[in-house]
């Protein structure tokens, strides 16, 4: 009996340890197998954890170099810049990466894949380029929209006398919510700016906390239209929420995240391979599959196709606002408008 007893669990732990390296080599369950990595690179970023993880995982899987992302603030991220070659790239707001250029901690690489990306989103001598954007769009509650006679589409429109319920993201809670007011103040001076958002204020619900907020109370109607970015409209219309996406006829405010290779990269032709992946559609469908969903700043790719027709217009003025200035301009918001009498 004893001896049965031993047989049987020697067959279960051999049956065990099949099913794991079964699994472990087929790449299941988003691990890949180690023995075939044959390199890596270090890339800083201010993009949040979950939006990168995907891409490292899938770029690991499919081209075996093991991309090591460093989130971080743009503070932090700028202090690292001072110090070359620890790492060999970076992905971050295209005003960070202008500074990055100026202040020469990039190197120039002139890359086929970038060929057709809009000279609007890169650096003319190459030394970084714009791999997606993210629009500010207006979303309203289609249930609410079915009660209007005609619906808002500009700015002019949206601070109208009305009575609709407004929602937004408060300028102070992330750089994206910020960059609706500083684009609002390069294309139109600051005064103008302020007055118009004295009109805005008191249809204002809420001002959130987080970018996604006002997209979900137009949704689930707690604000009847909302101020959002469109990667989060869109990814609560992708979860069956009734809200339609409008883009202001006059232009609108925006975020670019671009790439640039960083100087003394010292692991510069695994980043420059890197970075050819990344102008392509393969990270831009990675990230749709994991719920985030961004415009291509390449408008010849597949992934493009998707937003054809849509006719967004974006403002021509850049809002690269030094951070003291941006804080100075913020704090009179805070104090003329949020809590202004």
């Amino acid at each position: 009996m004893k001896r049965y007893s031993v047989l049987l669990i020697s067959s279960f732990v051999i049956m065990v340890l099949s099913i794991f390296g079964a699994l472990y080599f087929s790449g299941g369950d988003n691990h890949y197998d180690d023995s075939r990595i044959r390199g890596h690179i270090v890339v800083y970023t201010t993009l949040p954890a979950e939006n990168v993880r995907c891409i490292a995982d899938t770029y690991a899987k499919s081209n075996n170099i093991r991309v090591n992302f460093v989130p971080m603030t743009e503070s932090e991220l700028e202090s690292k810049l001072k110090s070359p070659g620890k790492a060999d790239l970076v992905i971050a707001d295209s005003r960070l990466l202008r500074r990055a250029a100026g202040a020469g901690w990039l190197q120039p690489y002139i890359s086929e894949y970038g060929d057709s990306v809009g000279d609007t989103f890169k650096d003319n001598h190459g030394f970084w380029t714009g791999i997606w954007y993210d629009p500010v769009v207006f979303c309203i509650n289609k249930d609410y929209m079915r009660k209007l006679r005609h619906i808002p589409n500009s700015w002019e429109e949206l601070a109208a006398p009305n009575s609709y319920r407004l929602g937004i993201t408060d300028f102070m809670a992330a750089d994206n919510a910020s960059n609706i007011y500083m684009f609002m103040v390069a294309q139109y001076g600051e005064e103008r700016a302020l007055e118009y958002m004295r009109a805005l204020h008191p249809k204002v619900v809420q001002y959130a906390k987080y970018l996604s907020t006002p997209a979900r109370m137009a949704g689930m109607g707690e604000a009847d239209i909302s101020i959002a970015v469109q990667s989060e409209v869109l990814r609560y219309v992708g979860e069956g929420y009734p809200l339609k996406v409008i883009y202001p006829a006059e232009g609108t405010a925006y975020t670019l995240t671009g790439i640039g290779l960083m100087i003394n990269s010292p692991h510069a032709d695994n980043a420059r391979e890197f970075l050819n992946w990344m102008l392509t559609d393969a990270p831009l469908q990675v990230m749709q599959e994991n719920g985030f969903y961004f415009m291509p700043a390449n408008s010849s790719l597949m992934t493009a196709r998707q937003f054809s027709g849509k006719n967004v217009v974006l403002y021509n003025q850049l809002a690269d606002y030094p951070e003291n200035q941006r804080r100075q301009m913020l704090d009179r918001w805070l104090k003329e408008v949020r809590f202004g009498s």
